[in-house]
């Protein structure tokens, strides 16, 4: 059989065989390298020191980028926790505020001290402490003395 009988036969498979001529062939023959010797190129060696002295800077370059970007978005959550603590203290400190004012208020201290007994002082069981000091009289040492007309001694 010829070369040209078996273009355009099929096989079993079903595929068209495409095999049009005489088969490559090849033949290994040992090498023995084992005599060369590596001569060293100053000016290769050279170039790949500064290529690789370039490729650190630029790694260099790219961390550092990297890290500032990282530490940007970082401190960027960190402010907005801040902020967001920062309201949050603003608000309860508000209501802290308001509460303390409302307990504060003399009326409803009067309706408390009603509801349990107290009355109001009669004249001359109030003694300011304030006005003591006013006087001019300088400083006032507290005294262990007890005091005349208090209800209950």
């Amino acid at each position: 059989m010829r070369s040209a009988d078996f273009v355009g036969e099929f096989t079993a498979a079903g595929h068209r065989s495409i095999w049009t001529g005489t088969p490559e062939i090849y033949f290994s023959k040992a090498i023995d390298n084992s005599r060369l010797v590596k001569v060293e190129d100053p000016r290769r060696n050279r170039e790949m020191k500064q290529f690789g002295t370039a490729l650190a800077c630029l790694f260099l370059l790219v961390f550092t980028y990297a890290w500032q970007h990282f530490k940007a978005i970082e401190y960027g959550y960190q402010i907005e926790s801040a902020k967001r603590e920062l309201s949050e203290k603003t608000e309860m400190n508000h209501a802290l505020r308001l509460e303390d004012a409302s307990l504060r208020d003399p009326e409803r201290i009067d309706v408390l001290a009603r509801r349990m007994g107290l009355v109001p002082p009669e004249p001359g069981q109030v003694i300011r402490m304030d006005s003591a000091a006013s006087d001019g009289q300088g400083p006032v040492m507290a005294s262990a003395m007890p005091v005349e007309g208090m209800p209950g001694q």
